[in-house]
């Protein structure tokens, strides 16, 4: 285990010197299935495998959930020891942000929308968090899980706009068998929450099938996953949004590969989840 950022590069560093090439899986900790997925593809593509385990204080606004974020580490630590990976990167904040660090990555536009707009901030946070990460353990690849799908698609658009020689893998969603995606905030919810909670993949694989069967207005796509999400009780609907994946911007119709996101409040707790439009179940 790295805890010293230092370390971990001078290791990085090394390995890629031998032309061995590495897999970066970026993880907040309270691992589960998605994330042993993400890793056992990095295992499979890479020479070396490197899982971050790092809450982020720069990506959560003060209203919501840093100080009480599951952070189970020994379980985690076991979990990955199985997974036979190479280095395990566990920074304290102040050795990832010392207090004389003082930049962040903007994201541009492209993060003040969705889920930029209901936590202001968050993306810069992720973004600057992302590219230390990038310097520090030299990836030639770095897996995100298609459920943070803006995430995503900003992580990538910060390849892009700085030239950076890291292939940011997409990962399929992983899910509970009755549809949830797996999230490391499940746990916050109540029996009964977790009962309705399955509403949210079945609102959005609804309307998934009318684009399938022939409906291109993206307005009525959203309302189709808005309307079936508003019986569920206690489940609250922050947006519904049909968007490309370059500008995050309504189509005038909407197309194979464009992207149906929500974001819901269920009780306290705040999931998202999106589908490809075309793709049939995500």
């Amino acid at each position: 285990m790295y805890e010293d950022p230092y370390l971990l590069q001078q290791q990085a560093l090394a390995w890629r010197q031998a032309g061995e090439e590495i897999g970066l899986v970026p993880t907040m900790g309270a691992l589960h299935a998605g994330h042993e997925s993400l890793v056992t593809r990095a295992r499979r593509e890479n020479a070396r495998v490197v899982v971050s385990i790092f809450v982020n204080p720069l990506q959560f606004g003060p209203d919501e959930d840093f100080a009480r974020y599951p952070r189970p580490f020994d379980q985690d630590a076991g979990r990955l020891t199985a997974l036979q990976v190479d280095a395990l990167f566990h920074p304290s904040v102040d050795q990832l942000f010392p207090r004389s660090f003082k930049s962040a990555v903007d994201p541009g536009p492209l993060g003040d929308r969705l889920e930029g707009q209901a936590r202001p901030g968050h993306f810069r946070g992720v973004l600057t968090a992302v590219l230390k990460l990038f310097e520090l353990a030299q990836p030639k690849r770095a897996y995100f899980g298609q459920k943070d799908i803006q995430q995503l698609l900003l992580v990538r658009q910060l390849g892009r706009d700085f030239a950076l020689p890291v292939h940011v893998v997409a990962c399929p969603t992983v899910r509970e068998p009755d549809g949830l995606a797996l999230s490391s905030r499940n746990v916050y919810l109540t029996a009964e929450q977790r009962q309705h909670a399955p509403v949210i993949f079945a609102a959005l694989r609804a309307a998934e099938a009318a684009f399938r069967t022939g409906e291109r207005d993206a307005e009525r796509l959203e309302q189709l996953a808005r309307d079936r999400m508003a019986a569920a009780p206690g489940l609250a609907v922050e947006y519904v949004a049909c968007f490309d994946e370059i500008g995050l911007q309504r189509p005038a119709r909407a197309a194979a590969g464009n992207i149906l996101a929500t974001a819901v409040k269920l009780g306290s707790t705040r999931l998202i989840d999106n589908v490809v439009l075309g793709a049939g179940s995500d």
